[in-house]
Order: structure tokens, then sequence, then C-alpha cells
């Protein structure tokens, strides 16, 4: 019946193609005929609903109450027309003051709650549920009911996940991820990180089994780190610096929803630990988790207790990286001839123009790329490369 109904009326909804419906006990929903069409809709003085909830339409008994197509037994019309997005263009607005009896929502709580700081949704609401809600919320806005003309102030869109080969999950192809079995077999954490590393936020992605163990390999490493963990005053200069990069880029994907380079990096750090065999001191380790936290809650809350932590490494803190650790002292000059590149030689952050100069001139490439032309204009970007214009 839902499925039908839904067909149908999204056929009237998109084409003007009004095909309604009546409901026979013996034939179950049947469309009405087309030589019946169109049916013309009662006059209706009070557009409130019914005690139970029902359309205004279910009120005017003498209409609903018809002849089946099939059996000409009785039947009652479909009065339930309005579309399925319609009821969820505006609910935001309710959950300002779910409890509110007169109003949909007091002016003053929706001037405090609106509009939405972010919403966000799949790819298919893009226009069925974003463009009824802005279009409703201005309605609103023109008749006083709220103070606000848009509904929220930042809006994206997830995308989808695919079957093994990029096609379209659904029942009929037997393509269908059971997260069950997935987690069964691989874990909670292991799919909640591999749902947020494998591809960016808001594009379509095939699903990869490989990829599922992939992410179960990591959550090991990080296990493994705990094991590693040491109480011990300082760790090495590398991996100090690698942790608080780390924190900086996981902070930064997070805010710009860049999941999967957050997954990535602290992939990397895990690596890094691994290959250079050393052992994370305690506190380090617990910046760690608390980033990892978001993304595999069950495993950080598990190696945080590990810790002898009662309260919930979800509670703490976010970890601020120090950005004197971070800070690079030696970066590859770019010299460029004419916009093209000739050279990289590493030199100190922080050099000036001139000593630039200097280290760029030096080199023999460049030596006999400049040749006995002329040199017409220098362009230097700190940090960055040296271009002589010949």
């Amino acid at each position: 019946h839902y499925k039908l109904r839904d067909w149908i009326f999204s056929r009237q909804h998109y084409w003007g193609e009004p095909i309604p419906l009546v409901y026979c006990k013996n034939c179950g929903w049947v469309p009405v005929p087309e030589k019946d069409l169109p049916v013309k809709l009662p006059e209706i003085k009070d557009y409130k609903p019914t005690e139970a909830g029902e359309s205004p339409l279910a009120k005017a008994k003498d209409w609903v109450n018809t002849k089946c197509p099939k059996c000409k037994g009785e039947a009652k019309r479909e009065t339930d027309t309005m579309p399925n997005w319609a009821g969820s263009n505006w609910y935001f607005l309710r959950y300002c003051n779910p409890k509110n009896a007169k109003l949909f929502a007091s002016k003053k709580l929706l001037k405090y709650w609106m509009p939405v700081d972010w919403y966000n949704g799949g790819m298919e609401h893009t226009n069925l549920h974003l463009l009824y809600s802005r279009f409703c919320h201005k309605v609103l806005f023109d008749i006083g009911a709220v103070s606000n003309t848009e509904p929220y102030k930042k809006r994206t869109s997830h995308g989808m996940i695919l079957g093994e080969g990029g096609i379209k999950m659904s029942k009929s192809r037997g393509n269908v991820i059971n997260p069950d079995e997935v987690i069964k077999n691989e874990g909670t954490d292991a799919l909640r990180v591999y749902e947020m590393f494998m591809g960016p936020f808001g594009e379509a992605i095939s699903w990869n089994k490989k990829g599922v163990k992939g992410a179960k390999k990591f959550l090991e490493k990080v296990w493994q780190l705990s094991e590693n963990s040491k109480e011990q005053k300082s760790n090495s200069k590398k991996l100090k610096k690698e942790l608080h990069k780390t924190i900086k880029k996981v902070s930064e994907d997070i805010e710009n929803l860049k999941l999967n380079t957050a997954v990535s990096s602290m992939m990397k750090f895990c690596n890094f630990c691994q290959e250079g065999a050393t052992a994370l001191q305690t506190d380090d380790f617990e910046n760690f988790l608390k980033i990892l936290s978001p993304f595999a809650p069950h495993l950080a809350e598990e190696l945080w207790q590990k810790l002898g932590k009662k309260e919930s490494v979800l509670l703490q803190p976010w970890p601020k990286y120090d950005k004197e650790v971070i800070k690079e002292k030696k970066f590859l000059l770019i010299i460029q001839i004419n916009g093209k590149v000739r050279d990289k030689i590493e030199t100190s952050v922080g050099v000036k123009k001139e000593e630039a100069e200097k280290i760029a001139l030096g080199s023999k490439k460049i030596k006999n790329w400049i040749g006995d032309k002329k040199i017409k204009k220098i362009i230097f970007v700190p940090d960055k490369l040296i271009n002589f214009v010949l």
C-alpha cells in the first residue's frame, strides 16, 4: 500500500497526473479508472485534522465512502494526499518548543534556537527536502510566524554508499550490505572507521570488503600502541612532532568534514610509531585516544579505561596542538626560471630574499640555465619559492 501510494502521489506531485486511490476490503488499494478522472474534491470549511490525526478530507464522509472500481463493493477514497516530504519540511521548528499546545513554537524560543547551524542530509534530499523546507520557511516568515528568512546557516549532503562495483544497493540485486554481519565479523568500530575512511563525505562511494579489513588492521595497531605505551618522561622530538601534526590535521578535517583524510592521518601516525618501534609517552597516548574516540569510540573507551581512567574519554576536552612543536625548521626552496621549476634546495625556514638569491644562484643547474642572460625581475615567496625572470 505505502509503496504504491508513494509512487502514485510522487507521479501526481512531479507531473501533475492525479491518480487517486480507493481502498476496498476485498481488492485492497485500487487506482481510480481513467474514465472516472478527474475526481472532484469536496468543499471543506474546516481544514483542521481530525481527532485521530487524519487529513481534513476524512471529515467529508459522503465523499470518502464510494464504490470499488473492481468488485463494485464498498470502498473508501484515499484521504492522505499530502506528499511524504511535506511533514519533514519544518519539523525542526517544532523541536524548539515541542510541548506548546497553542503555537507550533513560541517566537522567543524560535529566535533563540533558529536558524539551524548545520543541516545535513542525503543527496536525494537536495531537491525534495531542501527546496521545500526553504519554501515553507519563507512562507512562515512572510506571515510573521518565524523571524529568520532562512531555516539553516549551512547545508551539506552526504554521498551514497554503493554496492561493490559501483552498483546501487538493492534487494533485487542481492548486493545489500548487512551492517550486523560486518559488525559480527570485523567489529563495530571497524565498520565506523571504514565508512568514514572510504572516501570524501559528499561523494558516492563503492563498498569494499577489503577496506573493512584494512580498518580493522588499523585498530589492531592502535591496540598494539597501547601495549607499547610506557611511563616515560619524554618521547623523541620526531614522535612528539608527528603527534601534534596529527592532532592539528584531525581537528581541522573534522571541522571541514574531511573524515577520510582525518582517519588517514591517524593511520600514518600509527605506522610512524610502528616503523620507529617507539613507545608513546602515556599522556601523549591519552591525547591520541581523544582524537580517535569520535571515530572508534568503543576501542578508545576500552583503552582509556585500561589506563586507569574512570570518566569517559568522550567527556574529555579536545587536545590542542603545540604550534612550536610542529614548526618546521627546514623547507625545500623551489627555484624557478621564467616560472618553470629548475632546482630545489633545502634551507632554513625564515630565510630572507637576499640569502635565498645567493643560495639559488650558487646552484650549478641555475647557473647553467641563466648563463649570460640578464635577470629582469626576481619574485620571492617566503618559505616557498624564488623565481628568476630572464
